[in-house]
């Protein structure tokens, strides 16, 4: 089916950019329920799957809901963010906040005049009770199974968003959407997704155009929200997100012995670790070190340009370079 979007100047003008806690959560639900699709994200999955093992994480409620057997879920559980870097908890306070005719507009959509799981009779009958349980189950699996890796997540996303603003700065809404998604085209105004099948629809997008989420765990899948109750979404790969996993992959680069010879131990296991791009506060807490010191160390990579930088917000993300990555003997991972 090809989806169609038809996004005139108001539109684009509203079009954002966000990272989402929550929506990143949702689809790490989605994932462990549809582990097919999991080549990049498999080393979290079989972390998850363990640590699920060994003390389970309950979610009657939200669950049936996700993994329902459909292609798509009620769209009140990943509102479009309100702003760009929104903490997990302003996302689950939206959550709940839902209206209830939005709640059971968005279950009769999904569900139909099929069989319905055996939660959503009770969510539509009482949404603000209903939704304050689904919230906790999702603030918990956050807090379980998402939470230990966010800072990584969040930098991978930030470092994504910073490179795609560049591309519009540079060569505005054709040069942005040439490079977001293989499937994904942008031609006359009109945004086409096509997943391979000959069916097409026109949708018809919410207020304020669309906001742009580089995701994770939706990996490898470009994903609009159509029927929302918030603006329309559209999910899609971030760049580089088989590094977020590198220490539970516990893979380490042969030739890093190479590079420590040539720029020392410490800077070569810096460039190996901003594989995956970080803050140089997060780098100080992973080392236990002084910020001061890890900036003497970044300072001088950068200007070996072995790492490049981009500024997010109030941050700066550093991450290894090409050249880098040569020194290290790898290739730019996905």
């Amino acid at each position: 089916m090809t989806t169609i979007l038809e996004l005139g100047l108001a539109d684009l003008a509203g079009t954002r950019f966000a990272a989402s806690p929550l929506i990143e959560t949702v689809n790490a639900v989605l994932l462990l329920g549809n582990p097919g699709r999991a080549p990049v994200n498999r080393p979290w999955l079989d972390w998850a799957r363990a640590q699920l093992a060994q003390a389970p994480l309950r979610m009657p409620r939200l669950w049936p809901l996700l993994n329902n057997g459909l292609d798509v879920y009620p769209e009140f559980l990943a509102p479009a963010p309100a702003r760009q870097r929104p903490s997990i908890e302003d996302e689950l306070a939206r959550l709940r906040a839902t209206p209830g005719d939005a709640v059971r507009a968005s279950l009769r959509r999904v569900f139909g005049d099929g069989p319905w799981p055996q939660c959503a009779p009770a969510l539509a009958e009482d949404p603000p009770g209903g939704l304050r349980l689904i919230a906790a189950e999702l603030g918990a699996f956050h807090q379980r199974l998402i939470a230990p890796y966010w800072e990584r997540i969040r930098a991978v996303l930030d470092t994504d968003i910073a490179y795609r603003t560049g591309q519009l700065a540079g060569g505005g809404a054709r040069a942005l959407f040439a490079d977001l998604h293989p499937r994904l085209t942008w031609s006359d105004g009109l945004l086409s997704i096509d997943d391979g099948h000959e069916q097409v629809i026109r949708a018809r997008l919410g207020p304020d155009g669309i906001v742009l989420m580089p995701s994770v765990f939706n990996w490898p899948l470009v994903s609009p929200a159509l029927a929302t109750s918030s603006q329309t979404t559209l999910l899609y790969p971030a760049r580089g997100v088989a590094t977020v996993w590198q220490a539970l992959s516990g893979q380490r680069p042969s030739q890093l012995t190479a590079a420590e010879e040539v720029i020392g131990v410490t800077r070569a296991r810096l460039l190996d670790t901003l594989r995956s791009p970080a803050t140089t506060s997060a780098l100080a807490r992973q080392y236990a070190v002084t910020p001061g010191a890890v900036s003497q160390h970044l300072g001088a990579l950068y200007r070996a340009r072995l790492l490049t930088r981009q500024r997010s917000g109030h941050t700066v993300l550093y991450q290894t370079s090409d050249l880098g990555l040569a020194l290290l003997g790898v290739t730019d991972p996905t």
